[in-house]
């Protein structure tokens, strides 16, 4: 826990020392602002002061034109600072989360696949989506805010101090409450943001998993019970939410209570200007007027850091997601790079691979070697290290001792680019997107002819059911192959590794969920697949085990037996 409390403290340091540089841009323009908000109020204080009193006309020294056209000019100049600022916030915001997703997304791709096995999909499509899109309000409005409420007020003050030092004190004091309210208050909302944002966080996480999850959830009986388990997170976000808005109700009155009563003080002590005679009172009306009408904008400043208070506790909130992503291993020089014409030759070097280390060591000292254009049969039952084998074939983990060698590289050090071109994989699920057929074939080579295509189309045995689909290979299916048998999404995944045609294949348990028929054919397209291939094949099937090749016979991560069938 302390750990990860030093980890998020860390990571939020570095977000606002990267965001302090952008915002820069901000802060001048909010001090060029606070200039103007003085013009404004000296020459409305002036014109109000001639209005009230017309003798005060012969001792400004301005006439109410010239005062009026600094007006406009003024006001026209606030106006493009705010929309100014508008633009930059914007610029910030949206650059913030492009950097953040960008380094979010390699992180994750780095770690690959694997995270899966330690993380929900829903929590880091939350976090990448939705906690990134939140924390705009950090860069573009509370990091300005974090350095304006300061500064900002200072240069009014000074200016007020000037004109009436005594109203510079009065709205300074009232000025102090603020921080001391805010401070108060402030414990108390941050906790409640960023409760509230963790609550928002696993309903999204929740509600992701379940939507891809509602067959099973459907068939098993439990949607109502889901259903009420959804209602009940959303019923916490909005009691949080309620939460958050009232401490942020009652630090909006804090400073509203301190403006009215800097508002009031300052009259109270002013009135005797205004009841005493003109004449001997000339300077100090004009001078009243600035001080009363230049208040508002010196708490504005406060006001601003006030509101974009929860957004950096939603800073706090991504960070405690963020330290949670497995870090990434250490990097090697991952510089070399395989020819594609070149026969390749895998060795396992006593191998061992370890996914938690109370289960024990799920690979164990495994060594074997796969000589180019063969095949191998990996041999076991469930949980004996097939896949964790495949799974380090892939590249989407690391060997946790020993090497595995391509053609007397180590896989560490190979560029994943080259190993990705080198490979095609159809696992036991096929990996189908929305969308039509076609697109899921071309996926593997999007510039593929139409001729490479109807040839992968006709290797892997996908014509034979196209005429049974209203738009045949523009037949419009579902994410995960929704609207296709088990059998006609693993022939699509088929095609996709012909289309490819790289010269590594590997396979997890291609046919571990289809019937005996089923079976028999995408076993029949597969060894046509395999010829003139490196072939890796982890199965426990019956017939693949009839395979001609290598056979491997696996148990609890430890080779048992090594034959060769012919």
């Amino acid at each position: 826990m302390q750990k990860n409390k030093a980890q998020i403290k860390i990571w939020t340091k570095q977000q606002t020392k990267v965001g302090k540089r952008a915002v820069f841009p901000m802060v001048t323009l909010g001090i060029l602002s606070s200039f103007v908000a003085v013009g404004l109020a000296c020459c409305i204080a002036q014109i109000l002061g001639m209005l009230l009193v017309p003798s005060l006309s012969q001792s400004i020294g301005f006439s109410p034109s010239m005062l009026l056209i600094s007006f406009v000019i003024l006001f026209l100049l606030k106006g493009i600072i705010i929309y100014s600022e508008d633009l930059i916030a914007t610029k910030i915001g949206l650059q913030a989360r492009h950097r953040l997703r960008s380094e979010f997304i390699q992180h994750i791709m780095q770690i690959g696949p694997s995270i899966l096995y330690r993380q929900s999909g829903g929590g880091l499509a939350s976090l990448v989506v939705d906690q990134v899109e939140s924390l705009d309000g950090y860069f573009s409005r509370w990091l300005p805010a974090s350095i304006l409420w300061f500064v900002s007020p200072c240069i009014i003050l000074i200016c007020i101090f000037f004109v009436q030092p005594w109203a510079a004190l009065v709205i300074g004091v009232c000025g102090l409450m603020v921080p001391i309210a805010q401070a108060i208050f402030g414990i108390g909302a941050a906790v409640a943001a960023r409760q509230q944002f963790l609550a928002m966080t696993r309903l999204q996480a929740r509600f992701l998993d379940r939507i891809q999850g509602i067959a099973t959830i459907v068939l098993a009986g439990r949607a109502e019970d889901e259903a009420k388990k959804i209602s009940e997170s959303a019923n916490e976000l909005r009691l949080r939410t309620m939460k958050v808005l009232r401490v942020a109700f009652l630090s909006s009155a804090s400073i509203d209570c301190a403006m009215i009563i800097a508002i009031l003080l300052v009259a109270l002590m002013d009135v005797q200007h205004f009841i005493s005679p003109i004449a001997e009172h000339t300077i100090p009306v004009i001078h009243a007027l600035f001080a009363l009408l230049i208040i508002p904008d010196f708490f504005a400043p406060l006001r601003s850091l006030a509101l974009a208070y929860q957004d950096r506790a939603k800073l706090a909130g991504a960070a405690a997601s963020v330290v949670e992503l497995p870090d990434v291993s250490k990097e090697t020089d991952s510089s070399n790079i395989l020819n594609k014409n070149e026969p390749v030759h895998i060795v396992f070097d006593h191998v061992s691979y370890i996914w938690d280390g109370k289960r024990g060591n799920a690979v164990d000292q495994i060594s074997f070697e796969v000589v180019p254009n063969s095949t191998t049969l990996l041999i076991g039952a469930s949980g004996a290290g097939k896949s964790t084998i495949i799974s380090m074939l892939l590249g989407f983990i690391k060997p946790t001792s020993g090497q595995i060698l391509f053609n007397g590289l180590d896989i560490t050090t190979i560029k994943r680019e080259s190993l990705s071109a080198l490979t095609a994989w159809i696992g036991q699920k096929p990996v189908i997107f929305s969308g039509t057929i076609r697109e899921n074939i071309l996926f593997a080579k999007p510039n593929a002819t139409e001729d490479e295509l109807q040839k992968a189309v006709q290797a892997a045995a996908v014509d034979q059911y196209l005429s049974a689909l209203p738009n045949g290979l523009d037949t419009t299916i579902g994410e995960g192959g929704y609207g296709l048998s088990g059998g006609q999404a693993q022939r699509v995944a088929i095609a996709r590794a012909y289309l490819k045609d790289a010269p590594l294949l590997f396979l997890d348990e291609p046919t571990a969920h289809l019937d005996p028929v089923t079976e028999q054919d995408i076993f029949t397209s597969l060894i046509q697949l395999a010829q003139n291939r490196t072939v890796i094949l982890a199965t426990h099937s019956a017939l693949g085990q009839r395979l001609q090749g290598k056979h491997i016979q696996l148990d609890h991560g430890c080779i048992i037996v090594e034959t060769e069938v012919m």
